[in-house]
């Protein structure tokens, strides 16, 4: 083999290699659509109990 074809399989080696632990990275990050629950669930639970204004900042003492 030419010494261009080793270094192109190396490179293609290697390539592939970055590619696949990206790929496991990313989807270690990463959680399954259908395991979450829906959005309207989500926001009813998130802001349904939470009373975001605390202080009333537009009156005056």
């Amino acid at each position: 083999m030419k010494s261009s074809k080793k270094l192109f399989l190396f490179a293609a080696a290697l390539f592939f290699l970055v590619m696949i632990y990206l790929g496991y990275d990313i989807s270690r990050k990463t959680t399954f659509p259908g395991s979450r629950p829906q959005l309207k669930e989500r926001i009813e639970q998130d802001f349904t109990t939470k009373d975001s204004v605390v202080v009333d900042s537009v009156r005056q003492n």
